[in-house]
C-alpha cells in the first residue's frame, strides 16, 4: 500500500505512529486500550506497535481484557505472544498455550483458524498429539467399542479428550474450560474444511514428538532472536567480564549517520526506556544525545540488553514490575561501566564525555566491564575464603554476625549481589555504582583483618555445634572476659553467669536510672586493657591493631552501649546475651 507513496510521506506517516504509540503506553492501561480502539485505524495503529510493547500492553490490560487489542494483532504480534507464553525453557506447556490459543480464538475465531492451519499448522498438530486421543471407526466396528468419552463429527475419526495434570499457578487454563475450548476448536477445523481437518486428525496420531518440538524451539529461537532473546548459552556471554584494555583494543561500533532522518521504519521498542529512572549515569548520559538515528539505536541497543538479560537469568517478564527490576540492573552495570571507564579519582562521569562514550562502545561491552567490578570482589573473597583462618575452623558463615554475613553471603553468590539490608526495600539488590563495589570492598577488608587478627591468636575451639550461637564478637569478648577473670582454660568455654555479672560490673559501672535517656558507657581504661590483651595474645604491636581494627572495635563497644547500657547485672539474663557466651541457667 505504500510502494507509490513518496519517501517524505511514509516517513510522516510513521512519524505520526510513533507519537500515538508513545502517547498510549503513557496512559493507564484501560485508557490505552479505550484510546486505540477510538483512533481512526485501530488496526494500522495496533500493527505499528513492535511485538515486545504489544506483549507489555496485553498484559498491563489483562489479556481477558484484552481481547479486541488480540484481535487486531498481526500474525507476527501473535507468534511473539505465544512463543513467550507457550514454553518453559525447552519444553512446549500445553496448559498456558491452551489457555493463549482459547483466548485468540475468542479474539477472532475465523483468523485463528486460518493462523492455525496456515502458519503453525506443525505446531498445531503437535498440540493435538498432547491433548486429544484419535481413533478410526472401521465399517463393521461398533462404536462403543472405544469406550467411554469419544465422541465424533462424521462417524468415522472418533475423539477423546485427554486428562492433564492440574497445575497450581493462576495462570494455567483450569480443565472444564480446556475441554469446553478443545471442543470449539475441534468443531470449527471440522467447519472450516472437513478433509483438511480429517487429514491434520490423521497426522496429529502420527506425530514424533521429540522431533518436532525441536524443530519448533529452533524456529521459535529464531523468531526471538531478532529481538535480543539469544539462544541462552550465547545470552550468558553478558556476564563474561571485560577490561578497560580490551575495550580500548576493540574497534568502535557501528552507529548511524547523526545527518540522516530523523525517523525509521521500524518501531523501537518503547517499554524499557519507560521503565529506566533518570537519575543513573546512563540515562543521564542518554538525555544529551539528540533525537535522531543515533539516539534510535541506542535504544534498540539497550532493548535487545535487556532481552538477553531475561535469557540469562531465566526470568519470565510479562509486566511492568518484573521488567523495571530487568531495566535497572542494565542502567546499574551500564552506570558502573561508563564509571570505571572515566578512571579511578576522577569525579562522576561527565554526561556530556559519556554520552560520547556510548557512541564508541556496544552497550553490551559496557554492562559486561561495569559487572566485571562485582565480579572482582567476588574473585578477591573467594581467594581468601580458601586460605583463611575461618574456612579451615569449619564455621559457618553466621560467625561473621548478621551484617557481615549478608555481604558475604552477597557477593559469593554464582552472580554476585549488594547487601542492601532493605536500606531500598530489598534485602539484596544488584550494584549500580561503583560506590557500591567500594563500600562492599571495606566490608571485606574488614573480615579479612578480624580474621588475620584470630589466626594470629588461634583460638581452640570445641566443634561449633557446642556453642549456642558463635560468633568473632562473643569468641573474642569472651576470652578477654575470661582473661579479666582469671579463668585459665586451653578452649574456649561460655562463661557462668555469676563470674559474667562480675566482669559487667566493670564492662559498664554505674546503676542504670529508669529515668535518665543515657546508657552507661565502656570506660576507656576497659578499652585500653582490651588491646592490651590482643597485643599480649597476638604479639602484633598496639598501633598495628588499632590502624587495621580500631573502628571495627569501636563499633563493637558502641553495640556494647546500646545493647546493655540500661541493663543493671542484676537483671542478666543469659538466654538474651548474644555479645557474650553465657552458659543457660
Amino acid at each position: 500500500m505504500t510502494e507509490h507513496l513518496p519517501e517524505k510521506q511514509i516517513r510522516e506517516r510513521v512519524e505520526a505512529l510513533r507519537v500515538r504509540r508513545s502517547e498510549i503506553l503513557s496512559l493507564p492501561p484501560e485508557q490505552a486500550l479505550e484510546r486505540i480502539l477510538s483512533d481512526p485505524q485501530p488496526a494500522a495503529l495496533v500493527h505499528s506497535f513492535p511485538e515486545s510493547d504489544l506483549y507489555f500492553l496485553v498484559h498491563d490490560i489483562g489479556p481477558e481484557d484484552a481481547l479486541p487489542l488480540l484481535a487486531l494483532a498481526s500474525d507476527k504480534q501473535w507468534d511473539h505472544i505465544v512463543d513467550l507464553e507457550s514454553w518453559a525453557k525447552d519444553r512446549i506447556e500445553v496448559n498456558h498455550l491452551t489457555r493463549w490459543m482459547n483466548l485468540l480464538m475468542e479474539a477472532n475465531p475465523k483468523r485463528f483458524i486460518r493462523w492455525f492451519l496456515n502458519e503453525r499448522l506443525a505446531f498445531g498438530e503437535f498440540y493435538l498429539f498432547h491433548t486429544i486421543e484419535v481413533r478410526v471407526r472401521e465399517h463393521d466396528q461398533d462404536p462403543s467399542d472405544f469406550g467411554d468419552g469419544f465422541f465424533t463429527l462424521d462417524q468415522v475419526y472418533y475423539m477423546r479428550v485427554l486428562k492433564m495434570p492440574p497445575l497450581t499457578e493462576g495462570s494455567a487454563i483450569g480443565e472444564e474450560e480446556r475441554q469446553a475450548f478443545l471442543m470449539k476448536l475441534l468443531q470449527r477445523l471440522a467447519e472450516h474444511d472437513h478433509p483438511l481437518f480429517q487429514g491434520l486428525l490423521l497426522e496429529a496420531t502420527h506425530v514424533i514428538p521429540a522431533e518436532t518440538e525441536e524443530e519448533e524451539l529452533r524456529w521459535r529461537g529464531v523468531r526471538l532472536a531478532e529481538k535480543g532473546f539469544v539462544p541462552f548459552d550465547e545470552a550468558v556471554g553478558i556476564y563474561q567480564p571485560v577490561t578497560r584494555r580490551q575495550l580500548d583494543a576493540q574497534q568502535p561500533k557501528f552507529t548511524p549517520d547523526p545527518r540522516g532522518s530523523e525517523t525509521t521504519l521500524l518501531p523501537v521498542p518503547a517499554y524499557p526506556l519507560q521503565e529506566m529512572k533518570d537519575d543513573t549515569h546512563f540515562s543521564r548520559a542518554l538525555a544529551r544525545i539528540e533525537p535522531g538515528p543515533i539516539l534510535t539505536h541506542l535504544q534498540w541497543e539497550f532493548a535487545n540488553l535487556c532481552n538477553r538479560i531475561i535469557v540469562a537469568d531465566h526470568k519470565t517478564v510479562r509486566g511492568r514490575e518484573q521488567l523495571r527490576e530487568i531495566v535497572t540492573k542494565a542502567c546499574g552495570y551500564i552506570s558502573m561501566g561508563l564509571e570505571r571507564l572515566k578512571g579511578s579519582g576522577d569525579p562522576q562521569p561527565d554526561p556530556v564525555q559519556a554520552a560520547a562514550v556510548l557512541t564508541r562502545y556496544p552497550l553490551i561491552q559496557l554492562f559486561r566491564l561495569g559487572f566485571g567490578g562485582a565480579l572482582e570482589v567476588k574473585w578477591r573473597a573467594e581467594r581468601w575464603l580458601s586460605a583463611c583462618w575461618f574456612a579451615k575452623a569449619g564455621l559457618k558463615l553466621s560467625f561473621w554476625g548478621e551484617q557481615w554475613m549478608g555481604v558475604l553471603g552477597g557477593i559469593l553468590l554464582k552472580k554476585p549481589q549488594y547487601y542492601d539490608n532493605y536500606q531500598t526495600g530489598v534485602l539484596y539488590r544488584e550494584f549500580t555504582s561503583v560506590e557500591d563495589a567500594a563500600r562492599i570492598e571495606g566490608v571485606l577488608e574488614q573480615v579479612q583483618a578480624v580474621d588475620h587478627l584470630l589466626a594470629v591468636m588461634n583460638p581452640q575451639l570445641d566443634p561449633p555445634a557446642q556453642y549456642s550461637f558463635l560468633t568473632w564478637k562473643n569468641l573474642l569478648l569472651t576470652q578477654w572476659a575470661r582473661h579479666c577473670l582469671d579463668l585459665k582454660e586451653a578452649k574456649l568455654k561460655p562463661l557462668a553467669l555469676p563470674a559474667f555479672a562480675s566482669f559487667f560490673s566493670r564492662l559498664l559501672p554505674g546503676t542504670p536510672s529508669p529515668e535518665s535517656a543515657e546508657t552507661r558507657r565502656v570506660p576507656d581504661s576497659m578499652k585500653t586493657g582490651f588491646i592490651a590483651w590482643l597485643v599480649h595474645e597476638t604479639g602484633l604491636k598496639d598501633f598495628e591493631i588499632s590502624e587495621k581494627l580500631g573502628r571495627i572495635f569501636e563499633d563493637l563497644f558502641a553495640e556494647i552501649e546500646a545493647e546493655y547500657g540500661r541493663v543493671a547485672a542484676e537483671d542478666l539474663d543469659a538466654r538474651f546475651v548474644q555479645l557474650f557466651l553465657l552458659k543457660a541457667a
